[in-house]
């Protein structure tokens, strides 16, 4: 099954389609409950051709979850881009992070990242990509509030202590959202993330609609 030099694009067409079809099934599914063949009938191959891509079933759900993060960062540059205050950027990632967006490319959901979180408690491999996840979150929240505090639009608070913070309550809410909790929907932990950051930042901040 080697793939040929200049068959280097399909391969990558081929792996992405399977990293597609794996997003697709474990958030239908469960981790738990995917199987590699489940995997390979939704991306229309076998289930020997996605081993030899990702070997184990752990891999699968690293590397799946690295592609839909990679896919979330890009929009979200591009989105924040576009923004010309540091607060409206951090709303921005703070709603992308909270608000569902069914059309969203590829799929993704906070389900997955509740079996990414279950996986990484007894497995080195999971918890080592969970662990950069989080380094390269709080990296990018902490760039923002620099910013933020270098313009004069955020207070002088402690930057490591509110980028804990915050993404402790994100993640806190993130379970809420995942389970469907009655009292707390996405919205109702948007609004609560945002009144936290505009409080400890110190910038006014109004509820309002967002498509």
């Amino acid at each position: 099954m080697r793939e040929q030099a200049g068959d280097v694009g399909t391969a990558d067409q081929r792996r992405e389609q399977m990293l597609r079809a794996a997003l697709e099934v474990i958030q239908e599914r469960g981790f738990p409950e995917t199987r590699i063949a489940d995997v390979a009938e939704r991306a229309g191959t076998s289930p020997a051709l996605v081993i030899y891509y990702f070997k184990t079933k752990d891999q699968l759900l690293t590397e799946a979850i690295r592609f839909s993060e990679d896919a979330w960062y890009a929009t979200g540059q591009r989105r924040v881009a576009a923004i010309p205050t540091a607060a409206g950027q951090l709303e921005e990632l703070v709603a992308m992070s909270c608000l569902p967006e069914p059309d969203a490319e590829p799929p993704t959901s906070w389900v997955l990242w509740l079996d990414l979180w279950a996986q990484a408690v007894r497995h080195a491999e999971v918890a080592s990509v969970r662990q950069k996840s989080d380094e390269r979150w709080r990296e990018t929240i902490c760039s923002l509030v620099l910013a933020g505090q270098e313009a004069g639009e955020f207070g002088q608070v402690n930057v490591g202590d509110f980028v804990d913070s915050l993404c402790a309550l994100l993640h806190g809410l993130a379970i809420q959202i995942a389970l469907d909790d009655p009292s707390v929907d996405a919205g109702r932990a948007f609004e609560l993330s945002m009144r936290f950051v505009s409080g400890q930042l110190g910038f006014e901040w109004t509820p309002r609609s967002r498509s």
